[in-house]
């Protein structure tokens, strides 16, 4: 089974930008706010292989966010679909260049993106053209990538590799990609 790593904070930041509350998230409320738009922005999509950018496509859509409400031109609604398509398509198009490079028929959604139903739907339809299976984590699982975390600290423990508590230490900016990997040839 494979992981995907989620790009939540590109969402919460444009949440931020449409003032929206953090309760009980900033990527729920625009999830709720996207149902309702009607008209796609065209916005930057960058793929390249099996790595995304969201960097340019948070800085289009910050910038031209405030004139194109203000003409009304766009909703916020309107915006957050925008937003959630184009995001979502990227990571649904390298998840599934993923499953063909290594061989799989299995698609993990973790991590607070990971609730996202229409993500999980793009996600799901994916998978079932190439006859392959999407699981969702449940929302109790999928805050701040604790079940991506937990898997790889179980497969960690289960190949011996293990570090005493008095050695333990937390990094919050740790990157998953950037743990060693010994559980896999």
């Amino acid at each position: 089974m494979k992981t995907l790593c989620n790009k939540k904070n590109c969402l919460d930041r444009f949440a931020r930008v449409l003032k929206l509350s953090n309760d009980p998230s900033p990527g729920y409320n625009i999830e709720q706010l996207a149902k309702d738009g009607r008209r796609f922005l065209p916005l930057p999509y960058a793929v390249k292989g099996m790595d995304v950018s969201f960097s340019g496509l948070l800085s289009f859509i910050e910038e031209r966010a405030p004139p194109l409400l203000a003409s009304r031109e766009y909703t916020p609604a309107d915006l957050c679909f925008s937003l959630q398509e184009t995001v979502f398509a990227m990571l649904v198009e390298i998840t599934e260049r993923a499953m063909a490079h290594c061989g799989s028929d299995e698609v993990m959604i973790v991590g607070g993106v990971g609730c996202n139903r229409r993500l999980q739907d793009m996600m799901v339809r994916m998978a079932e053209e190439r006859g392959a299976k999407v699981f969702a984590t449940d929302e109790r699982f999928c805050i701040d990538n604790g079940a991506m975390i937990a898997q790889a600290g179980w497969e960690m423990y289960r190949m011996g590799q293990t570090t005493p508590l008095t050695e333990t230490t937390c990094t919050q900016r740790y990157r998953t990609d950037e743990v060693e990997v010994t559980w896999r040839n």
